[in-house]
């Protein structure tokens, strides 16, 4: 199987006409290497076909519920890689993602995360994101130079994500230190963070048992359906997705932008485009390229390829928000581009395991544009060279921006 798979490099993931519009040109599904691995997958890169294969019954992503497969495991690769010296009794808080689980057992998680995660309390949290993106703003604008994702994107959505679990004022400094140098620091603390994360979560909800206040864990306590431990695990999820790739993206976003300055002129000069730019700009990034690993629980044909039971399965989703059966010039940067009803767009994901921080990730994305980039009086100015621009990548991914020097 591997000698004919195609193996992808960060730079080919990242481009959204290059080895993906060769993929959806084949009939079938290709067999790829994502970059980092060694593990074959089958990729799924045309936009119908990922729509379908995230709401597919016989694609699941527990690959433990698929008896006597002993099929490549690209999942249990990129896990191993990722949990590698974590403490054991630390990793149940780290393996129990949203993303793993399917049917009732997902149902069961992610119920009452969504009944907590109300309308009202996302909507709640844009006097904290504004006045929290003002000061940041402030801080950085004097500067001669500032890293608009180490000083501002980053600190941001972990202050926004502490004020929506709840973490009392006087510690989120401390809190929040933690979280950095768990989930985005130069990896020399990483345990340090990850323990005090979860000692401080563990006080946190027994507090909040005796002591109720409106934040997300007093709501989840109220709600009974997750035990005390799969509190903290939900932190270490709002952790691994509601910081690193919110922040990556609006540094992202920036730097389309500044690719892009006719786009970034046409939205300072109307600033009501900013209800169609934030969609687009969503599409455009995707900064989640690759979704969670799909296993197939029978031999069954899928988007014109046969799968064996327990065949692994992702789904391309920067390539589908790319596809040009779905989008006019998708490669163009369009701030004026109107979608259909819906998202338009698969950067949070569809189906069961649509991103239930969407409606918060809008808010603080809509939020930091307008205080970023329509209500300065100049606009955001790269501060080297745009070849000077440093990216990296992770295992099973494409290009990410390390920093993004700008003056403000």
């Amino acid at each position: 199987m591997t000698t004919d798979a195609l193996h992808l490099t960060p730079e080919l993931v990242e481009n959204p006409v290059g080895a993906y519009a060769d993929l959806r040109s084949r009939p079938g599904l290709g067999h790829v290497v994502l970059p980092g691995l060694d593990t074959p997958v089958r990729l799924v890169t045309r936009h119908e076909d990922v729509k379908a294969a995230l709401t597919e019954p016989r694609l699941v992503r527990d690959r433990s519920t698929v008896a006597d497969s002993e099929m490549p495991d690209p999942q249990a690769e990129l896990l191993a890689s990722g949990l590698e010296g974590i403490p054991e009794e630390y990793v149940q808080y780290l393996s129990g993602h949203l993303a793993l689980f399917d049917g009732d057992e997902h149902t069961r998680r992610r119920s009452p995360l969504t009944r907590a995660f109300t309308a009202r309390r996302v909507a709640a949290l844009r006097p904290f994101v504004e006045k929290t993106a003002r000061e940041l703003i402030e801080t950085l604008a004097d500067r001669e130079q500032a890293d608009l994702l180490g000083e501002f994107a980053y600190p941001l959505s972990t202050a926004v994500i502490c004020a929506l679990v709840g973490v009392d004022a006087a510690d989120q400094d401390k809190v929040c230190g933690w979280i950095r140098d768990f989930a985005y620091g130069d990896g020399s603390r990483v345990l340090e963070g990850l323990g005090g994360v979860v000692e401080y979560t563990k006080d946190l909800v027994a507090r909040r048992r005796t002591e109720p206040t409106d934040d997300l864990v007093s709501a989840l306590l109220a709600d009974g359906g997750m035990t005390d431990d799969e509190i903290v695990t939900v932190f270490f999820l709002l952790i691994n997705t509601g910081i690193t790739p919110p922040a990556l993206f609006l540094a992202h976003a920036v730097l389309a932008l500044l690719d892009h300055p006719d786009q970034l002129e046409k939205l300072r000069a109307e600033p009501e485009l900013l209800a169609r730019a934030v969609p687009e700009l969503l599409r455009h990034v995707t900064l989640v390229r690759m979704g969670a690993t799909l296993y197939a629980t029978e031999d069954f044909v899928f988007a014109g390829a046969q799968l064996k039971k327990g065949e692994a399965v992702t789904v391309a989703l920067f390539a589908a928000d790319h596809d040009p059966a779905a989008y006019d010039i998708p490669e163009r940067l369009d701030v004026t581009r109107e979608f259909g009803r819906g998202d338009g767009h698969l950067a949070f994901g569809h189906g069961p395991h649509y991103c239930i921080g969407a409606a918060l990730g809008r808010l603080v994305t809509g939020v930091v544009f307008e205080e970023l980039l329509v209500r300065r009086s100049a606009a955001p100015e790269l501060a080297v060279d745009r070849a000077d621009v440093q990216f990296g990548h992770w295992p099973g991914d494409g290009f990410h921006l390390l920093s993004l020097p700008v003056r403000l």
